[in-house]
């Protein structure tokens, strides 16, 4: 009689220690990157994804030396994590919110995202970056950075080490942006609506936009949150575009044939998430205390992720990325801030 196997597998207790042994570590790493990420002490306000990647490096190494870094793999579901932060990232897009700056903000979103992005795959591809590579870096440069680039990253189905590399330089190069472009907006006079669309349309994380709004003044931080708001929203039209564009052209064999139930396997679901969050949040169906809630259930998320992003880290492979995507990555951000300038010069300077 020929034997056939169990619908269910039997849990198999022998791994059950080791399961609850990587909870462990992974929470513990999680608490400490949020520790790190909000001391007094911490260099420049370096933001949690970096030290909870460096964190989860850190232990990758350790527990790699002591050998029992297979045993500990069980709980470090790094997709997972960052699927739960793309869907709550919805109720941070307020749809109302975004309208109350008319459609300037959103004018300038879409001209902003559409012509950084085209401009960073253009560059990307003259300079031969790896595909999937270029997709999350445009995203990152052109959108909001971090959450961008996971966005994504998960559409095209990006090497945690190239995500990793994007990631760094998103935060590296934010931080300075935060610092700078006050002091020049000062220099030059820029009203506080015009300052903050600069802000919004140019820096790449939603935290740095904030604070080089809250340097220039309140008005200032009011525009700039509401223009990166705008840029967010277009997060999951970018992730279902390259979803779309990988299933058909890159990814596609020869003697494959375009249809929609190919677009639909490799169209990322999280994306729903994010749009029916969003909807709920700009229909008033969440209080400002759930969406705080909400808010840092999103950190916690990508927190996980990225600890599970350094804890699976190749530096092997990290270091074959090599200088390029750097010099891509820096001409890009200087084309955006020129963009912006004249974008935000046009639409709220005059």
């Amino acid at each position: 009689m020929q034997r056939t196997e169990p619908l269910v597998r039997p849990v198999r207790w022998g791994k059950v220690p080791d399961l609850v042994a990587s909870a462990i570590v992974l929470v513990a790493l999680a608490v400490l990157t949020n520790q790190f990420a909000t001391a007094k002490w911490n260099p420049a306000a370096i933001e949690y994804p970096l030290w909870a990647a460096v964190l989860g490096l850190g232990a990758n190494l350790i527990a790699s030396a002591l050998g029992v870094k297979e045993r500990l793999n069980s709980a470090f579901r790094t997709e997972f994590f960052i699927k739960i932060g793309l869907v709550l990232l919805g109720a941070s897009v307020n749809l109302t919110q975004i309208m109350s700056v008319g459609a300037r903000g959103m004018i300038q979103a879409v001209i902003m995202v559409a012509a950084v992005f085209l401009f960073t795959w253009w560059l990307g591809g003259v300079l031969k970056l790896d595909s999937k590579l270029r997709a999350v870096m445009c995203a990152a440069v052109s959108i909001c950075g971090v959450s961008a680039a996971i966005a994504a990253g998960g559409a095209v189905l990006a090497k945690k080490e190239q995500l990793a590399y994007v990631t760094t330089l998103v935060i590296l190069t934010a931080l300075p942006l935060m610092i700078l472009m006050p002091y020049a907006a000062t220099a030059i006079g820029m009203t506080p609506e015009w300052a903050g669309a600069w802000f919004g349309g140019n820096i790449d994380t939603t935290a740095a936009v904030v604070g080089a709004g809250t340097i220039y003044g309140e008005a200032a931080v009011k525009v700039a949150s509401i223009v990166k708001l705008s840029q967010n929203t277009l997060i999951g039209v970018a992730a279902f575009l390259l979803a779309v564009y990988w299933a058909l052209k890159e990814e596609r064999r020869p003697d494959e044939r375009p249809s929609a139930r190919l677009i639909w396997e490799r169209f990322p679901k999280f994306v729903l998430g994010f749009v029916l969050v969003s909807a709920l949040t700009s229909l008033g169906l969440f209080d400002k205390a759930q969406i705080k809630d909400i808010n840092a259930l999103r950190s916690w998320a990508f927190t996980l992720a990225f600890v599970g992003i350094g804890w699976s880290l190749s530096l092997r492979e990290l270091r074959t990325i090599g200088g390029r995507p750097l010099l891509v990555y820096l001409v890009a951000t200087a084309f955006n801030t020129v963009l912006a300038f004249g974008l935000a010069w046009l639409l709220f300077g005059r």
